[in-house]
């Protein structure tokens, strides 16, 4: 063989080598290409997905903080309620103890009866509600005698699946002497 068709079969081979070699690498670059492009999809379905939870998140500590408020509202007007109820029975038994055909002891205890029985009815049930004789659910003072203070509460509420039912009492100095919790499962 002629030395000219040998150079220009090696050449030859170079070349379709050269081609090989750009070929492989082109492909290798577009696989490359496109595991960027899903991997940038990727981040990004993952930065809205936690764009999302941080959203959610925050509308639930919202909602917690927003029940927390609620709940320190309900205990302040419980306890604004049960000054002014205090007070008025301190009234009855001061205009009690001026009335010279009156007795203290049974004005008390009279106020207490008439207190309890008017804090006892009314109650609703609906989905997520609370039930009882206030939003507080206080029932009132008991009267045990006349000389207990203390308040016994009852709250009641619905929720899908659930029914809880919660009594507490207080003692005159507000103190939780009593505090039981029943949970059931809510029968359709």
């Amino acid at each position: 063989m002629d030395t000219g068709v040998i150079i220009a079969i090696v050449v030859g081979v170079l070349i379709l080598l050269a081609l090989l070699w750009f070929l492989g690498r082109k492909g290798r670059d577009r696989r490359h290409e496109t595991r960027r492009v899903e991997a940038r999809e990727i981040r990004r379905e993952a930065e809205v997905s936690s764009a999302q939870a941080d959203k959610t998140r925050a509308e639930a500590d919202a909602q917690s903080a927003e029940a927390r408020r609620q709940e320190a509202l309900a205990r302040e007007r419980q306890a604004s309620a049960e000054e002014q109820h205090r007070e008025a029975r301190e009234r009855h038994i001061e205009a009690a103890e001026k009335d010279p055909d009156a007795d203290p002891d049974e004005a008390a205890a009279e106020f207490d009866r008439r207190h309890a029985e008017s804090t006892s009815g009314g109650s609703t049930t609906g989905e997520g509600s609370t039930t009882g004789a206030t939003a507080a659910g206080a029932t009132g003072p008991r009267d045990t005698g006349g000389s207990d203070q203390s308040v016994e509460h009852y709250e009641r509420t619905s929720e899908p699946g659930v029914e809880r039912e919660r009594r507490f009492e207080r003692d005159e100095d507000g103190e939780v002497v009593r505090d039981e919790q029943v949970e059931e499962p809510r029968r359709q």
